[in-house]
């Protein structure tokens, strides 16, 4: 039986977090578990209407999320997921309690959903943090063409953006490795994409096994 190994993709809307992960699919021998986005049946409501659907969009997150969780614990091997439940909650759901979006009821609610669920889950052995700057954010949201996300708000974003700073900044639940996906090409770039196979190796040298194309 495979050594069982968690590595988990962090990052703002637009930062890279599902390209990093096709590639990681095909360099290494892993099970792959994405945002599940398009399920969420709240999200188009939401960004029309953020205060009237906060709370049932964060709340199909999160309950999703932790299916995820579990689906991922009876896999063998090496998983990789893209987003976390902790980003839901530390920085998805807390931005829209700070901007009022969440009411007082709600967030309590939430937040006992959430603390009960962190401890029935384990956490990833390795974080992988996309930094990207606003720029380049606002342009791959602009380029991908997704129509809900076209009219997210630059407060919004920008909120996201220092809560995910401050979060990764205290994380302790494991190896954390930061990539600047501004400058690394991981797609197309070869020198780009072997500096962050390497960077990972180092960190989780254990369970991980190159596809048989690299």
């Amino acid at each position: 039986m495979a050594e069982r190994r968690f590595i988990a993709i962090a990052g703002n809307i637009g930062s890279g977090k599902s390209s990093l992960l096709d590639f990681l699919t095909g360099t290494y021998e892993v099970a792959s578990f994405y945002e599940p986005n398009d399920e969420n049946p709240y999200l188009e409501d939401f960004y029309r209407d953020m205060e009237r659907w906060a709370f049932q969009s964060q709340l199909f997150f999160l309950s999703n999320k932790f299916r995820i969780h579990q689906e991922a614990d009876r896999v063998d091997g090496v998983v990789i997921q893209d987003r976390t439940i902790f980003e839901d909650a530390e920085i998805f759901a807390t931005a829209l309690r700070q901007m009022k979006k969440i009411d007082k009821r709600d967030w309590d609610t939430y937040w006992a959903f959430y603390q009960t669920i962190l401890r029935a889950i384990q956490p990833p052995d390795l974080m992988i943090y996309l930094r990207c700057s606003m720029r380049t954010l606002r342009k791959r949201i602009r380029l991908r063409g997704r129509p809900m996300e076209q009219n997210i708000p630059l407060g919004y974003l920008k909120r996201l953006e220092r809560l995910y700073d401050e979060w990764i900044e205290g994380y302790t639940m494991g190896e954390v490795l930061v990539l600047d996906s501004d400058r690394l090409d991981f797609v197309s770039d070869l020198v780009d994409r072997q500096d962050v196979r390497t960077r990972i190796e180092s960190l989780l040298p254990a369970g991980l096994t190159r596809s048989r194309d690299h």
